[in-house]
């Protein structure tokens, strides 16, 4: 097996960033579990020799797939975090935050399915949540305390909200229970939200 390498130059980035595009796709529409390292390979339009000079095996490359897919599903948070201090109208930010959250994660279903099971057995998949979650609070808090916005317990009133937006999309996209009304559920979390954005300003 061709020693693992860190791609420099930006033909190698590339044929790597291809590699992980390509897996995305095969994770995304087929799933983990069904994909192999040689189809990926065949995505990517490179031998499964190149992606071995990439990624020891196919849960490394799950590894890298993990972050992109986290960065997909966080966006519309970002979103807000880029806009809070910009936007007059912040119940319609609220809404297009839940509406994009919502559109991120039905795109991202399977995806959401394999990489939610690993959590709870490879500690390597769920570092790269709780890093980036980490990384979206401290870049939230941050942005709120630059606008002096800093009250008591600002960490964890973002890191809850953060934790809403997630947990309210898995229930709408994902378990659908029957005996919830989502409308009127959506509408208890965009009041709260609000009431962290409405003092912001």
């Amino acid at each position: 097996m061709p020693e693992i390498r860190e791609p420099k130059q930006k033909r190698s980035i590339e044929t790597k960033k291809k590699i992980i595009a390509a897996a995305y796709k095969q994770f995304s529409e087929v799933g983990y579990y069904s994909t192999n390292t040689a189809e990926i390979a065949k995505e990517a339009g490179v031998s499964t020799g190149i992606v071995y000079g990439y990624f020891k095996d196919k849960r490394d490359i799950l590894l890298d797939v993990s972050e992109v897919y986290l960065k997909k599903v966080y966006a519309p948070i970002l979103k807000m975090l880029d806009s809070v201090d910009k936007i007059s109208d912040r119940e319609a930010l609220v809404v297009s935050v839940l509406d994009g959250a919502i559109k991120a994660h039905k795109k991202n279903a399977k995806m959401h399915e394999a990489l939610h099971s690993l959590t709870h057995t490879d500690e390597a998949v769920n570092a790269k949540f709780m890093a980036l979650e980490s990384d979206v609070t401290e870049q939230f808090f941050e942005k709120l305390t630059a606008i002096g916005y800093a009250p008591d317990g600002l960490r964890e009133k973002v890191h809850l909200s953060m934790n809403l937006i997630q947990s309210f999309c898995h229930e709408f996209v994902y378990d659908k229970h029957a005996y919830i009304d989502y409308d009127k559920m959506r509408g208890y979390v965009e009041k709260i939200l609000l009431g962290l954005l409405q003092k912001v300003g």
